[in-house]
């Protein structure tokens, strides 16, 4: 059965499945239809819980283990499967068909993947699954729906917002909904509940104490190196996720990459600011950084954006914070090592 995030709540009032596969590259959906399920687990019982992480060196044998073994402390318990990448491999392709061929009683298998590709969602493992399981497939927000949730998330801290405000809301968090959500915060805390608007919106992200992404990209982009390295030492001590880090200097990286290749070939970049929703104010520092970075330069950072998410996510060694300190670094036009 195929779920939008947003029936996920309703369903578990009703009956719960033995399998739930959620799937998708934006992280705060898929972390809170997790939570979701986890909780309505809970409330039905279902007191043991069991995680698995998948890496490039999970043993699949300790999931079977797990699935065949008794519950030791209650009846009913919870096996939680988090495998970033979304490819189990052969091993974990065979486990996942065997445990979907003779699935354990009293057991929810809860499985979190990042985004599936199409190949991935024609394997014999994901078919094995989707004939059992609840499949809620999370996509990025953007325009209208985008604007819902910022209402629907404010209408959730007790705060009202016009639609201009929301506009400029969607504008600062560019579709990130942990970004989002952390705004969203920050404004609860700065005014309680009531009435928002844009002024609101633009005096919190003015005047915040706090470092955060959007001053990040601001610094990068302008090309100024000694703040960037500044911000970047800000936001590791306020420990903001290293995924949103991420998330930011890519999403720049790719979009300098298309500006730059248009550069180059001395082509309009109008129609990349439309594709991407670049608003007015950002063209100028966009355009003026595609001018001192090449495509392979930009290749290049896109490649450090690839390892940094690897080593986020334990696949790879390395030091997270380094390889993001570099990606911004090399943004902005400089290489922090030769």
């Amino acid at each position: 059965m195929r779920l939008r995030p947003e029936q996920l709540a309703g369903s578990l009032k009703n009956k719960l499945s033995a399998i739930y596969l959620l799937s998708g590259d934006e992280p705060l959906q898929i972390g809170e239809a997790a939570d979701q399920v986890r909780a309505a687990a809970k409330n039905a019982g279902y007191l043991e819980r069991e995680l698995f992480q998948v890496d490039s060196g999970f043993d699949w044998d300790s999931f079977r283990q797990a699935a065949d073994s008794l519950s030791l402390f209650s009846e009913q318990r919870l096996i939680d499967l988090r495998m970033p990448s979304g490819k189990p491999g052969r091993e974990g392709s065979k486990a996942l068909q065997d445990y979907c061929a003779n699935p354990p009683v009293d057991t929810i298998l809860l499985i979190s993947t990042g985004k599936l590709a199409a190949s991935a969602q024609k394997s014999v493992w994901y078919k094995a699954l989707e004939k059992l399981a609840t499949v809620i497939q999370v996509w990025p927000l953007e325009g209208g729906v985008l604007i819902h949730w910022l209402q629907k998330r404010m209408a959730s801290r007790g705060l009202q917002c016009d639609q201009a405000g929301l506009r400029l809301l969607a504008e600062r968090v560019e579709g990130n909904l942990l970004a989002a959500a952390q705004e969203i915060d920050k404004l609860y805390v700065l005014h309680g509940e009531g009435k928002i608007d844009s002024d609101m919106i633009l005096d919190a992200v003015a005047n915040s104490a706090r470092f955060n992404v959007f001053t990040l990209t601001d610094a990068v982009l302008a090309g100024k190196v000694k703040r960037v390295g500044t911000i970047m030492s800000g936001l590791r001590q306020e420990a903001v996720a290293p995924p949103v880090i991420l998330w930011a200097l890519a999403r720049e990286a790719r979009i300098l990459y298309q500006l730059a290749w248009l550069k180059e070939r001395k082509q309009p970049l109008e129609p990349v600011y439309r594709k991407e929703r670049v608003w007015d104010q950002r063209k100028t520092l966009l355009g003026q950084a595609a001018q001192r970075l090449t495509t392979e330069a930009l290749q290049s950072v896109i490649k450090q954006g690839a390892r940094a998410d690897r080593m986020i996510k334990g696949q790879e060694r390395g030091d997270a914070w380094d390889e993001l300190m570099q990606m911004a670094v090399a943004l902005s036009g400089t290489r922090l090592f030769s």
